[in-house]
């Protein structure tokens, strides 16, 4: 019987294919290599926080591995979910480490942060990480980062928006990166960019309505936080004609005016060939982070005519989906 990070149980809505099969905290998901008896091999996936994103990436990541002939005979992966302060970082690490896994698997950028910080000498693969400009040293997996220039281009075109409102949870590595590539797409098309930071779902209220007195449009960043009172930030900004955009998936499906999203499955079946290149002996110092290849810009026409907004045809033609 395996230990946990904190006892914990997936929604309903996570994959059968995940069991439980510890009280105590665990997830184990048996999927992965082949191997003979007695080889068996071990990866920690640990996840930033329960956005449906990284469970689907996550699906897909097994999914891939066991398509690659990585099934459950030989290898079990230990799914951990860290509460969101340091303490519980350091704590899930420190468990980690002590059962020394063949690999590491994070989920977002706060958990491969501390994934890559405290690991001793464990590869660590990153998952949907809205990484840095320029990634840190070592760093290998799958990028979340998207060319805000596009989003903020098309809300140029869109309508007169000049003052953005970024509504992030500042402690989040991923939402920090996310304000630092608007702050600079913004000054090139001469863009101002104000800033809403909320800690808490309590604070969101606060936050949202000083963004809605101040800006033209709201950005919704990839937050823990924001995404899990997402309808309830659409729903306020429509009451005051104010449109919401977001790098979030289904952010346009859920109300948004526009979305510029990467595909939560290719995250898992790129970061499962990066895993299968290491468990086959590949150094990470020899991988890379890579860039999402399919990237999204949704546009939602019904929330346009909500809103009384009128798409542009340049807009259309540079979507790769329309809601209508």
């Amino acid at each position: 019987m395996k230990g946990g990070a904190r006892p914990s149980m997936l929604p309903k809505s996570f994959p059968a294919l995940l069991c439980v099969v510890s009280v105590s905290a665990f997830l184990f998901v048996h999927s992965l290599l082949p191997g003979h008896a007695g080889d068996t091999k071990a990866i920690a996936a640990v996840m930033g926080n329960d956005q449906p994103r990284y469970r689907e990436a996550h699906q897909a990541f097994v999914n891939s591995l066991a398509a690659r002939g990585y099934t459950s005979a030989n290898t079990e992966i230990i799914l951990y979910f860290p509460g969101p302060d340091s303490h519980s970082w350091s704590s899930t690490m420190h468990k980690i480490n002590a059962s020394h896994p063949s690999l590491i698997v994070s989920y977002g950028a706060s958990a491969s942060q501390a994934a890559m910080k405290e690991a001793e000498g464990t590869p660590v693969v990153s998952v949907d990480t809205y990484a840095a400009e320029s990634p840190a040293s070592g760093a290998c997996g799958v990028s979340s980062r998207v060319p805000m220039i596009t989003l903020l281009k098309a809300l140029r075109d869109m309508g007169p928006y000049r003052r953005i409102g970024v509504l992030l949870n500042a402690r989040e590595i991923g939402p920090q990166r996310q304000l630092e590539d608007i702050r600079k797409c913004a000054a090139h098309l001469g863009m101002s960019v104000i800033e809403g930071n909320t800690t808490s779902a309590t604070s969101v209220d606060t936050a949202l309505a000083f963004l809605l007195d101040k800006a033209d449009v709201i950005i919704a960043t990839e937050s823990a936080i924001v995404y899990r009172q997402f309808d309830r930030i659409i729903a306020r900004a429509k009451s005051r004609r104010i449109p919401v955009v977001s790098t979030m998936p289904k952010a346009a499906e859920r109300g948004a005016l526009a979305s510029l999203e990467i595909n939560s499955q290719e995250q898992g079946h790129l970061a499962a060939e990066i895993a299968t290149r290491i468990l086959e002996g590949a150094q990470v110092e020899h991988l890379s982070l890579l860039t999402p290849r399919q990237i999204d810009l949704v546009i939602n026409v019904r929330a346009a005519r909500a809103l009384g907004i009128k798409i542009p045809k340049s807009v259309v033609g540079e979507a790769t989906r329309i809601i209508k």
